[in-house]
């Protein structure tokens, strides 16, 4: 192959830049310090991106014969300042790959700038800024991996350079108006670091939720790409996104620096990379600036009220932000144990720091979500949730998951319905990008039977959360209460196809079963999950064949009425929610017993009544009675 006529100038990769005339390393046109040998190791490394350079050929090629003896500690410790001044890591990285007893890769792409001769430039186009270049438009820019030879990076960076210069003539590019936040990556060698970084991740999301004009995808949706090999094209379109922010954490002691660098996913271009440093008291600070930062550069317009709730000036004690981002993390994996150490974690960072408003709001959230799953009774769980948001809004009242919380526990508890409503949209009104708040706003709309509004604000949230299992499946919601069965039944069954434990998909399918009268299919999944969840296949057989041969004698009123005896067995041993024991009177028929049974849910502040009786049709033929009317006037349903 022919040599090029001119030798290369610079190569460039992200947001770096080696000159390889005045032997400088620079970061957006800014020169960074690196000795001389870990400078000529990484120019070895770039010249041959995505090849392996062996450590025999970088001894030969940049030692001297007689330093053999120190080559493998010279080595170490040259690749360990690069790392160091890129920001890059052994254990996940971004740059440099080591291949053990081999040698090392370079991984991201590499391009090559050679001078040229002097050309015309098309009319209105213009050299970029001093500093500033333009970024390569290929599919290798959100990659991973890179596996390019320089040949492939050259001819496709010409071609790249040539579709810029008509981007810019031709029009700017679309605004990027979606957007997720990859976990961000540890760069310390402490695996207990890893609830720090992972709390990192999440604050910046929560921060950048806060902007209306800008959908920012969910942490649940997120986190499952932690680690992955996957490429960020790939995720880009899995998530339905326009750009990326992916980044690194480095911890050590209270001092911490973040590095971020924001990435278009079409046309695949790098847009903005930037590091920040700071002590760990000042972690809010910190955040908030990557935030403001990635906002200015997506160019997304702030209003006064979102540049302030990006402007923080509380204060952090480190151990009580520990402990806050361990309670956020076990906070989301919304089992048994996982509330119990959010509880104890939050409690801790608390105590620590008596006005920290965010995790009395976190707490109240973590309560919630306790009293929705049963790990915790409803009223000891709520009312430990209004004073947890209480205290929270009397430090900060712009805390929209204060007022979330505080909206369920209005709604559920107080059965306040005209403050609860209020306490939502103020909530969406300071975080519009919470898809929590989203989702409890839409599981109230579609329980007081408007399923239009319902279904708008869920299609928000499968939109932010796209991923999320436990969003998709409350999602549906609007379609079972609105009646639309079979919808409901589709939704649950694509649910359970990704994952047959999902006890909630499990119950939405089941119920829509019941409500649209398909009992024999009831039974199936019934039995199906009894299995699935311990029972041995004999025992649950014999358990169900009563009930079909109740539904075969006797149709739908046979199985209602074997349920309802089975349920009086078990609530002599266990009495639970008087309101299902309601249910079942409605469905045999028994009108003095139902409405007896409605009463003493009505006295016990049954969960069950507040979110279903609006639209159960179990209760249909009774809604004309005067007792019903009377007790939706008495429980303050609003007309």
């Amino acid at each position: 192959m022919e040599q090029p006529v001119n030798p290369p100038q610079s190569l460039r990769f992200g947001v770096f830049e080696v000159d390889l005339q005045a032997g400088e390393l620079h970061k957006s046109g800014v020169r960074l310090k690196l000795q001389e040998q870990p400078l000529q190791v990484l120019i070895a490394l770039l010249r041959k991106p995505g090849e392996i350079v062996t450590r025999d050929e970088l001894r030969k090629n940049l030692w001297d014969a007689d330093t053999f003896v120190d080559f493998e500690h010279s080595l170490g410790t040259a690749i360990n300042k690069i790392r160091e001044v890129l920001g890059d890591s052994a254990e996940n990285p971004r740059f440099i790959e080591t291949l053990p007893r081999r040698g090392y890769r370079f991984i991201s792409q590499v391009t090559v700038s050679s001078p040229a001769a002097p050309t015309a430039a098309p009319p209105g186009d213009s050299d970029p800024p001093r500093g500033r270049h333009p970024r390569t438009a290929t599919s290798q820019t959100l990659r991973r991996r890179g596996v390019w030879g320089v040949a492939a990076v050259l001819a496709v960076a010409v071609l790249a350079w040539g579709i810029g210069r008509r981007v810019r003539a031709g029009g700017s590019l679309s605004p990027i108006r979606s957007i997720a936040i990859l976990p961000l990556l540890n760069l310390s060698n402490d695996p207990q670091q890893e609830y720090f970084v992972d709390g990192m991740t999440d604050e910046l999301i929560t921060d950048l939720a806060k902007i209306g004009e800008l959908r920012v995808i969910s942490r649940t949706s997120v986190m499952p790409y932690k680690g992955t090999h996957k490429s960020l094209g790939a995720i880009a379109g899995d998530l339905h996104v326009d750009a990326l922010v992916e980044g690194t954490v480095l911890r050590s002691g209270n001092r911490v620096r973040v590095t971020a660098q924001l990435l278009r996913a079409s046309p695949e271009r790098h847009l903005w990379a930037d590091s920040y440093q700071g002590d760990l008291t000042d972690v809010f600070s910190l955040q908030d600036r990557v935030a403001r930062s990635i906002a200015r550069e997506v160019r997304v317009a702030l209003t006064p009220e979102e540049q302030a709730r990006l402007t923080s000036i509380q204060r952090a004690d480190p151990e009580a932000y520990e402990a806050y981002v361990r309670g956020r993390h076990y906070a989301s994996q919304i089992n048994p144990e996982g509330f119990e150490k959010a509880v104890l974690n939050f409690g801790r960072a608390i105590e620590l720091q008596p006005r920290y408003a965010q995790a009395y709001a976190d707490l109240a959230e973590t309560y919630c979500w306790g009293v929705a799953t049963q790990m915790i009774p409803a009223e000891e769980g709520l009312l430990k949730a209004r004073q947890a948001a209480m205290k929270a809004l009397e430090m900060d009242e712009t805390l929209g998951p204060a007022h979330n919380s505080l909206a369920w526990v209005k709604y559920t508890y107080e059965w306040n319905f005209l403050d609860a409503e209020r306490e939502f949209r103020r909530a969406l009104e300071l975080n519009p990008g919470a898809s929590w708040t989203l989702l409890w706003y839409g599981m109230y709309l579609a329980q007081g039977n408007r399923i239009a509004e319902s279904t708008a604000e869920m299609k928000k949230v499968q939109q932010l959360d796209p991923l999320s299992p436990v969003a998709n499946t409350l999602a549906l919601a609007p379609l079972l209460t609105g009646r639309k069965y079979d919808a409901a039944i589709e939704g649950g069954r694509k649910m359970l196809e990704m994952d047959r434990g999902n006890g909630l998909a499990r119950w939405f399918v089941t119920t829509a079963y019941e409500w649209k009268g398909d009992i024999s299919k009831t039974i199936d999944i019934q039995q199906e999950t009894a299995v699935l969840y311990g029972e041995s296949k004999e025992a649950a057989a014999q358990r169900f064949m009563r009930l079909r041969r109740a539904y075969y004698s006797l149709g739908a009123p046979g199985y209602w009425r074997l349920n309802l005896e089975q349920h009086q067995s078990e609530w002599k041993k266990n009495p639970g929610d008087p309101y299902e024991h309601a249910v079942l009177y409605a469905r045999v028929g028994e009108k003095d017993h139902l409405f007896a049974w409605l009463e003493k849910a009505y006295q016990a502040r049954s969960q069950g009544l507040i979110l279903w009786l609006r639209t159960d049709p179990a209760f249909d033929p009774w809604r004309s009675d005067p007792r019903y009317t009377d007790l939706a006037r008495r429980v303050g349903f609003p007309r």
